[in-house]
């Protein structure tokens, strides 16, 4: 059933599902990389700081370690001396540990990232099941790891030999030099046979991350009921709907504002509300940009000044649009009449505004319908003043 389970986890996963693995501690990891970033970073501070290092180490090897027989009769004088070099040496070699430090920790963090959390430390009852442990024994895993060991045994032991078959004179003659010149050459051949043997650990790198990235998410593929199931709790979330709304609001909001400035005018109650309204030839019947109430018509309004929009308070003819009419649908027809005349004088106010002549008259008496203005029984305002 495992098997099967297995075979028909066909689907990626879900951004839920990444997250909830690396709330549990589950992130791709490369030991190979980790191994060849400490190594590399350690010969190459070897090979700018080796000089240095080992005039160091001659220095309190020579003021620490070197007694006549007056001082070895001493007691306590040995060890401390012994303690005062170790303390010494451990002083000289710190930049190397530390940077050797974060070169552990770095490839980590490149490859899955700072995650930091206790759950994968908790008891589970589930990890006393020895099945998935045998499973994983014959897993694609597995067999990667073990490929891995014996190509890793094979390029270090094949590289290191050939290395001491070809150095062996050179090697020695070590006993025979003199103490600096000594550890000269043992750190020289040191740096030259680590850097040639890490070199060759950069083909198991190559390997192993792309591989540890695609085996992390493979165990973590769903089955597609699993993704219909998750999107079904999600969407069935209160929370998540609610921000689906919040967002879907945001949107339209956005749309229906940046569509204010293509309006032919602007109607308003003149602060209650306000209905972005659009005629052009060609079409069947003006068509309603965009409408709103108190903050949203102030909005309206401002969007309307900006862009030199005639802004036009009619009060019975704003609140009918307002009520029956959705943004991006024409106008009922029985407002065509009124928007008809509202449209005369909005298109006769830009010509006089251009060419001058006889100004234009305000349509006061606008032919709205009681039943369209739910608040007809209210007194209108009858001393429309036109803005543009």
């Amino acid at each position: 059933m495992s098997e099967e389970s297995d075979l028909e986890k066909t689907e990626e996963p879900s951004e839920q599902k990444l997250r909830q693995a690396r709330e549990d501690g589950q992130v791709p990891r490369s030991r190979e990389l980790a191994t060849f970033a400490v190594t590399m970073t350690g010969v190459g501070l070897l090979v700018v700081l080796g000089n240095r290092i080992v005039d160091s180490i001659n220095t309190i090897i020579r003021r620490e370690f070197t007694f006549d027989q007056k001082t070895l009769l001493q007691e306590g004088v040995i060890n401390e001396h012994f303690r005062q070099g170790m303390l010494d040496m451990l002083l000289v070699l710190a930049p190397i540990l530390g940077a050797l430090m974060v070169a552990a920790i770095g490839p980590s963090l490149l490859l899955g990232g700072w995650n930091f959390t206790l759950n994968s430390i908790g008891f589970k009852f589930s990890k006393l099941n020895p099945a998935p442990g045998i499973k994983r024994m014959f897993s694609v895993a597995a067999l990667m790891e073990g490929g891995k060991a014996v190509l890793k045994s094979t390029l270090i032991g094949g590289v290191s030999t050939w290395i001491i078959w070809r150095e062996m004179g050179e090697i020695m003659q070590l006993i025979t030099l003199p103490l600096d010149e000594s550890i000269a050459q043992t750190m020289a051949l040191t740096v030259h046979t680590t850097f040639l043997v890490t070199s060759t650990l950069l083909l198991l790198v190559l390997i192993d991350v792309p591989f540890q990235w695609w085996n992390f998410r493979k165990g973590l593929r769903m089955t597609k009921e699993e993704v219909k199931q998750e999107n079904k709790n999600s969407e069935g979330s209160p929370e998540v709907k609610g921000r689906i709304r919040q967002l879907q609001r945001e949107a339209a909001r956005k749309r229906m504002m940046g569509a204010v400035p293509e309006a032919s005018v602007v109607v308003t109650n003149p602060t209650h509300y306000a209905v972005a309204m659009k005629y052009e030839d060609g079409m069947g019947a003006p068509k309603v940009l965009a409408k709103g109430k108190l903050r949203t018509a102030e909005r309206i309004i401002e969007l309307a000044k900006e862009h030199k929009i005639t802004i036009m308070r009619a009060p019975p003819f704003a609140r009918a649009l307002y009520h029956n009419t959705e943004i991006g649908q024409e106008i009922p027809h029985q407002l065509y009449t009124a928007a008809a005349q509202i449209l005369a004088y909005v298109f006769q106010l830009k010509h006089y505004n251009a060419h001058g002549g006889m100004a234009p008259v305000y349509p006061d008496d606008l032919p709205v319908p009681r039943e369209l203005d739910p608040e007809s029984k209210t007194p209108q305002d009858t001393s429309p003043t036109p803005k543009s």
